[in-house]
């Protein structure tokens, strides 16, 4: 006799109202399939990687008004109801049409640019897995950097990188920030003080 065993596979839908109410304890979280997953604290190499683009990025898109741009404690909500939070992003003004000012809560879909500078708790999974769901909610540009190794991939599509970027090379904005280069070296100068 068998017994028929009820698997219970119901996730959790949740609402902005709850997300944004998580307790402010430090930590960054995402929702990935109803589960919230605490991204964790990342060190100091990381964010200087990060600071150091976004600074570029933010100088160069500003004062051309061609979007904004966004740290990693915004959350971009997928059709899935994931919420996906890029290390530094970039949402073209097109898809701003008819608003005044940022919502409070999240952005529909993912960024035109998503860039994610990997941390060494990252695994090939995860970031393949966010890149899928970034490029099926609008990406169109994607950076993945990696600062222990001096290298970056660039992606047009989830399924394989574009372009491997050494420190010789420059970043692109392409047809997504046109005009916009960063040499890769600049990402990881070093302590010159």
């Amino acid at each position: 006799m068998s017994t028929a065993i009820e698997l219970k596979t119901d996730k959790k839908l949740w609402t902005d109202e709850e997300f944004m109410a998580l307790p402010n304890d430090g930590h960054r979280y995402e929702i990935v399939n109803g589960e919230l997953i605490d991204m964790g604290n990342l060190g100091a190499l990381h964010g200087y990687v990060c600071i150091l683009l976004a600074a570029a990025l933010a100088s160069y898109v500003l004062p051309k008004k061609l979007g904004v741009i966004l740290d990693s404690s915004t959350a971009f909500k997928m059709k899935n109801g994931d919420r996906r939070s890029p290390n530094i992003s970039f949402f073209a003004k097109e898809r701003l049409q008819g608003l005044t000012e940022l919502p409070t809560g999240f952005l529909e879909g993912a960024p035109d640019l998503a860039v994610e500078v990997l941390s060494p708790g990252n695994t090939v999974e995860e970031i393949h897995d966010k890149l899928v769901e970034y490029f099926e909610n609008g990406t169109r540009l994607a950076w993945i950097i990696h600062p222990s190794e001096h290298y970056v991939l660039v992606y047009r599509c989830a399924q394989e990188p574009d372009r491997l970027l050494k420190s010789v090379d420059s970043l692109d904005g392409e047809e997504v920030i046109p005009g916009f280069t960063f040499p890769v070296a600049d990402l990881f100068q070093k302590l010159s003080f």
